[in-house]
């Protein structure tokens, strides 16, 4: 966190001039962070990494493909679920969404909507995975799958402004990080490395891209087919 500390207060002090009125409550929860980051760090790298990886390699070894294409989704929808960089912008989204004069919603709405927003993702997050699997199984190139959807979603952005284009973005990218990347990259390389006739470097990695790609689309898909307007 030291960069972004000192980034800060440069800028708070030197550009902006202006210092924190609680010092001592702005320290305590720095205090806070840097012990529940450290914390889920290790956490993870203890039990949940470990665990992620031997499941995925049993799975890639020893799995019927549907056996296989089930722990993918699974793994997923789960790890996604338990994402806490997902579950802040579903948050915030549904927060702006409830904001915006044009998509009027009440309070219990909002809280049912970040809930809707979160699992939806999860599950396109699953479908990912799925995907992502089903493409090393037949040794399809990874280009196939980012250009075209890539390629849609820049020509959406292109040809509308509707909002929810800028939330799909930003879900996508807060769907794969620091709990559900290792456990991805886990399950394509252990499947690659354990096909004799696939490349773990080549075929293993790329998981992570179509995770990010995936929930993007079908986000755009369910915001132009079941908002009004949107």
């Amino acid at each position: 966190m030291a960069p972004i500390l000192v980034t800060i207060a440069l800028f708070q002090g030197l550009v902006l001039g202006v210092w924190p009125d609680d010092p001592l409550g702005l320290l305590a929860g720095l205090i806070a962070i840097l012990i529940g980051l450290t914390l889920l760090v290790r956490g993870l790298e203890m039990s949940l990494f470990p665990i992620g990886e031997a499941l995925a390699d049993a799975m890639a070894r020893r799995g019927h493909p549907v056996w296989l294409m089930g722990f993918a989704f699974a793994l997923g929808f789960g790890s996604t679920v338990a994402e806490p960089a997902l579950a802040a912008v579903a948050a915030q989204a549904a927060s702006a969404m409830v904001a915006d004069p044009d998509f009027p919603a009440t309070e219990a709405q909002l809280a049912a909507l970040t809930v809707q927003i979160r699992y939806g993702v999860a599950f396109g997050l699953g479908l990912a995975l799925m995907l992502g699997v089903w493409r090393i199984l037949k040794g399809w190139p990874l280009i196939w799958f980012v250009l075209p959807g890539y390629g849609v979603i820049a020509l959406i952005a292109a040809l509308t402004n509707a909002p929810f284009v800028a939330v799909a973005l930003d879900l996508g990218t807060a769907a794969t990080s620091a709990i559900n990347i290792p456990l991805m990259l886990a399950l394509g390389i252990g499947l690659a490395s354990s096909l004799r006739s696939r490349n773990a470097l080549v075929d293993g990695f790329g998981m992570v891209v179509i995770a990010s790609l995936t929930p993007m689309l079908l986000f755009l898909a369910a915001a132009f087919l079941l908002v009004p307007g949107g």
